[in-house]
């Protein structure tokens, strides 16, 4: 799938494979550092990063077949990327069948220009191939841009939960779309 982005590059999105693990690395280290280092501390962004981004964890992740990740390239240069997981139904969803969206970033240069939109499409039309009815995602609660997206996007809150950073633990609200 090719679309182009306001930024007039052309956006090809693909499904990531064991090869894109240090692609798949570098992207999410550099995409939460840029969205959350300013107003966490150093310690803890690096706690988190280090073990969620590190060799074994994201190898893991991807040999996991309840994990789907994406990876945008804008003019076949990584822009974003987006990570589905099946089997993490909330119980406050109450037994609908539902996938996550557990990751969905993009690049600095590529906010506000479509990319994200164009992932969160990716997503959908996945999740309703596999035939999920649902899909919800955890936001943190002081992330207003994305909180916005997910909205403009159609996702209602839901209900929270708590999400260590770190050391520091912090609310997610958590989202849903129905797709049926």
């Amino acid at each position: 799938m090719e679309t182009e982005v306001h930024s007039g590059s052309t956006v090809s999105i693909r499904h990531a494979t064991l090869s894109d693990v240090p692609l798949l690395i570098e992207l999410g280290v550099k995409t939460f550092y840029d969205t959350f280092a300013e107003v966490n501390t150093k310690a803890d962004m690096d706690m988190y990063l280090e073990k969620n981004f590190s060799v074994p964890q994201v190898t893991s992740e991807i040999k996991d077949v309840s994990n789907i990740f994406l990876i945008a390239e804008a003019d076949g240069k990584p822009a974003g990327y987006a990570k589905l997981r099946k089997g993490t139904t909330p119980p406050e969803l109450n037994g609908e069948h539902a996938i996550e969206i557990e990751r969905l970033y993009a690049t600095k240069a590529f906010i506000g220009k479509s990319l994200g939109k164009l992932l969160m499409e990716r997503c959908i039309s996945l999740a309703k191939e596999q035939g999920f009815p649902t899909v919800w995602l955890g936001v943190w609660e002081h992330n207003l841009r994305a909180i916005a997206f997910y909205q403009k996007c159609g996702f209602e809150k839901f209900s929270s939960h708590p999400f260590i950073l770190g050391t520091d633990l912090q609310t997610d609200l958590m989202m849903k779309k129905d797709i049926s």
